[in-house]
């Protein structure tokens, strides 16, 4: 007999401050990525981000952050005045603001590509694409676009 998988989504409202509870009481927690906000190398149900407590942060670090009551954003931290703390997904353009106590987990790596291999933050291939990908600020409305999920296909590159 074949065992069947079965997949249970629950609304990030409900889930996120039981994954939070786990975190502060020391243990990581690995969370598979919903939405598209950390596109174009982090994807909508494939990959998954390995998470610990946040008790240090900084700029460029990536982070589970809860910038309005209930709704939590995985995004990197692009600015920290004060208690203010400024985050941005890679793939937005735009920024949301949460307070230093808002910063819930720090995401220490993460399985790309469906890879048992963590690819850790600290690795030189994550500081390299955080470096350029931050940089590349103005130009990325264009190259946005061609990572868009409602692109349609003839307009993307075939390979």
């Amino acid at each position: 007999m074949v065992n069947e998988v079965k997949t249970l989504h629950i609304a990030n409202a409900l889930l996120l401050p039981e994954v939070i509870k786990l975190l502060n009481e020391g243990h990581t927690v690995t969370l598979p990525l919903r939405g598209y906000s950390m596109r174009p190398f982090l994807e909508n149900g494939r990959d998954k981000a390995l998470l610990r407590k946040a008790e240090e942060v900084k700029v460029g670090d990536p982070v589970l952050a809860e910038i309005h009551p209930g709704h939590y954003v995985l995004h990197r931290i692009v600015d920290i005045t004060g208690d203010q703390v400024t985050l941005r997904g890679d793939g937005n353009l735009g920024t949301e603001q949460c307070q230093l106590s808002d910063v819930k987990a720090i995401a220490i790596g993460f399985y790309r590509k469906g890879r048992e291999k963590l690819d850790s933050i600290k690795d030189c291939k994550w500081r390299i694409y955080s470096w350029w990908w931050v940089r590349l600020l103005p130009l990325r409305r264009y190259l946005l676009f061609a990572f868009h999920p409602h692109i349609p296909r003839r307009w993307r590159k075939q390979s």
